[in-house]
């Protein structure tokens, strides 16, 4: 479209000052007569632009020339603002700058698209960090729980919980929408309380005209981090201790590492000792895909399952009818 190559000229030239015609047109995938022609229209328009021709000529833009127009539109201005989970920046030594550069950013758009923009930030966040034994989603449809949250409205949900058959419904007062690790999540209070809903066992949902009733000074960063922290601070049934072959310590450690109580023992020999804390006792069988590279020392209990458990095992592959 001929607006949005305007604004691509604009845009570099405020940038660079001078940009070479052949530069701009193979950049804008036009030709030189047409980069020409859209800077006589800029010209027209009431921008200070011209054409220099010659070896050292450009296309040129007064020095000190700014507008506002970002060349963003409303959904790519939101797009900017969907927040991230402070700890990514924080790993990247960048915990001080987002705030600052977000400003930044949000002082240059155009007044029409702040709105959207701050209250996108406020009401939609992404967490890179992945649960342990969090299961891929598939799609999602987020259109009606974005449309509650963006106009702080009431939801009505239908709702299947995980090993439930039958679902069951609510009205919440939703927070906002957070993906964590690729996996869609609903903040909302339920009578007042937090809870989380993971938005693929949604059945149902309604945007309801009674406006959202939210705690005061609560918002959705605040009460994400108390949910996050109730499912992460797991009750810990079950201490086990285990060693791992050295060649498959790595693999153990990248899988299991939320489920360590004390950190890993250095290797003496060929094995590895580790301290795992799981909720029940059969939770201790997510250790057998390992097979002979990892072994349970104790306590005798959670030997006992896995042996119990690899025993039936071997009976359902060593049947002689693999029909029995």
């Amino acid at each position: 479209m001929k607006a949005d190559r305007l604004l691509s000229i604009l845009l570099l030239l405020q940038t660079r000052g001078q940009v070479p015609a052949a530069e701009l047109a193979e950049r804008l995938e036009v030709s030189v007569r047409t980069v020409y022609r859209d800077v006589d229209a800029l010209s027209a328009a009431g921008v200070p632009v011209w054409a220099e021709r010659g070896r050292h000529g450009g296309i040129n833009l007064l020095p000190g020339y700014r507008t506002d127009v970002t060349g963003l539109t409303s959904d790519e201005a939101r797009a900017l603002f969907v927040l991230s989970s402070q700890g990514a920046h924080d790993a990247l030594g960048l915990g001080g700058a987002i705030g600052p550069a977000l400003r930044k950013v949000m002082a240059a758009l155009p007044a029409p698209h702040r709105p959207a923009a701050e209250l996108t930030s406020e009401r939609i966040l992404v967490d890179p960090a992945r649960w342990q034994r969090m299961v891929p989603a598939g799609a999602v449809d987020l259109a009606e729980l974005q449309r509650a949250v963006l106009t702080d409205r009431r939801l009505a949900l239908r709702y299947r919980h995980s090993g439930s058959a039958a679902p069951r419904e609510y009205t919440v007062d939703p927070y906002g929408l957070v993906s964590k690790a690729g996996v869609w999540y609903l903040v909302a209070d339920l009578v007042a309380e937090p809870r989380l809903f993971r938005v693929e066992r949604v059945l149902a949902a309604v945007t309801e005209d009674e406006p959202v009733r939210r705690r005061a000074g609560l918002g959705l960063a605040e009460v994400w981090a108390v949910l996050r922290e109730q499912v992460e601070r797991r009750p810990v049934a079950v201490r086990v201790v285990a060693r791992v072959r050295r060649e498959r310590l790595d693999l153990v450690l990248r899988i299991h590492s939320g489920l360590l109580v004390a950190p890993p023992k250095p290797a003496e020999g060929d094995w590895a000792e580790l301290e795992f804390g799981f909720e029940a006792l059969g939770a201790v069988r997510m250790l057998l895909p390992y097979g002979t590279d990892l072994e349970v020392l104790s306590p005798p209990q959670a030997r006992a399952e896995l042996a119990r458990v690899a025993a039936g095992i071997a009976d359902l592959y060593g049947a002689a009818d693999p029909a029995r």
